[in-house]
């Protein structure tokens, strides 16, 4: 089984740690997270935030799935490589060591990302998207080449990266509904 080496993340390598929450208008027993990212076609993916640009599925050499997603975190064009570590109805793992093509130059980034589904009542459900930014021991190279401090970066990051998760988890909750309701993604 394909494996990343996850990089715990501590107060010395934290880039950013944002959460943010919505509310999916579709009973539980009709969600299923996993296979609504797992199925995301390109332009629903765009539809979700102004700084999504592609996504694909693909899988890892021995059979993983693996959501495939180019956006921009600020100035960051980031191509992010997220194996679905856990891929259930009202739970998605996802890690990545994704590339960060920077003003500065090309560096990596552990970003993992948990979607989570939980009944509030009958009719609504809600949905949390969590996003965690680490350095890498490459990232932390390229800080040091920059002349930058891990303190530096990380306000950046969390900066950017909070306002991309606001922007997107509510559009993402729309799109599970739909999925959800009627099979189908669109608007």
């Amino acid at each position: 089984m394909y494996k990343i080496e996850e990089i715990e993340q501590t107060k010395h390598n934290k880039l950013s740690s944002s959460r943010v929450t919505a509310i999916i208008n579709a009973p539980i027993e009709k969600v299923d997270i996993a296979d609504w990212l797992l199925n995301l076609p390109d332009k629903e993916y765009q539809r979700c935030s102004t700084q999504h640009i592609a996504a694909g599925v693909t899988t890892t050499d021995d059979g993983q799935p693996m959501s495939i997603n180019v956006e921009t975190i600020g100035s960051a064009l980031m191509i992010q490589h997220y194996v679905a570590v856990i891929h259930q109805p009202h739970y998605c793992r996802m890690l990545s060591i994704s590339d960060a093509i920077t003003p500065s130059g090309r560096t990596k980034v552990q970003v993992l990302w948990e979607l989570r589904a939980v009944s509030i009542d009958g009719q609504t459900t809600e949905f949390s998207n969590t996003i965690h930014a680490t350095a890498t021991p490459e990232f932390m190279d390229y800080l040091e080449k920059n002349k930058m401090t891990i303190s530096q970066a990380s306000e950046a990051r969390q900066a950017a990266s909070s306002a991309h998760n606001l922007e997107e988890t509510p559009l993402f909750a729309s799109s599970i509904g739909r999925k959800a309701l009627t099979g189908k993604y669109g608007s």
